[in-house]
């Protein structure tokens, strides 16, 4: 159900999604395995890919494991545990350890990189479009998102950033989606505003820069 304000520009103006888009959400990202992961179709598999993450986050960032140890020390475990596995089943009875092959298949590295190429390509038309300046609102909102960015950055290392983007991915795709009327309603008020103080703007200080005189083309 959509909201609406008070004021009677957001009477006449209705919500719009977010980015422009038209599509389901499910169906901008990809409507694969992709996408049922970000939206937690499958509960299950987003969940063990939260919590990888988080476990990782907490070996490197509290236990301060760098990266081959890490992997070392999970290779020693693992050697470990087939050895004694292996070596204890005739002893004790038990099944021999059988260790699945774990291939990606085709389809899938496909469909993944096919998604990645593709929201890439979106990404770098959209920063293409919002440098020329087409949305003077828009560029200047970019270039005061970039520097807050870069302050943020200033105080979080490089690793907490990738891992809090990592959260922010996998939890605001499924939120934004069930409070999409809220979000839209919100953002679209937002949007109105800021075209206002634009023109407020544009009407008390652009307009009264003075301009040297526009000389007219001769034309032949």
């Amino acid at each position: 159900m959509p909201f609406y304000s008070s004021d009677s520009d957001d009477h006449r103006t209705p919500p719009v999604k977010m980015f422009g888009r038209q599509r389901p959400l499910h169906a901008v990202f990809g409507g694969g395995r992709v996408a049922d992961v970000l939206l937690w179709r499958n509960k299950n598999l987003s969940a063990a890919i939260l919590i990888g993450a988080a476990l990782i986050w907490f070996l490197f960032e509290v236990v301060e494991y760098t990266f081959l140890t890490l992997l070392c020390h999970i290779s020693i475990t693992t050697m470990l545990v087939v050895f004694i596995w292996s070596n204890g089943a005739e002893l004790f009875n038990w099944s021999h350890p059988k260790i699945p092959e774990i291939i990606l298949s085709q389809s899938a590295f496909q469909e993944v990189a096919t998604t990645f190429h593709v929201k890439l390509n979106q990404f770098l038309l959209i920063l293409y479009d919002i440098a020329c300046g087409k949305d003077l609102t828009l560029f200047l909102l970019a270039i005061a998102s970039l520097w807050i960015l870069s302050v943020i950055g200033t105080y979080f290392s490089s690793l907490n950033l990738l891992y809090f983007g990592f959260v922010g991915i996998a939890i605001l795709p499924v939120l934004y989606e069930r409070y999409e009327n809220h979000v839209d309603y919100l953002a679209s008020k937002g949007n109105r505003d800021m075209k206002k103080l634009y023109k407020k703007f544009d009407s008390k200080v652009l307009n009264k820069i003075p301009r040297g005189p526009v000389k007219e083309k001769k034309f032949k």
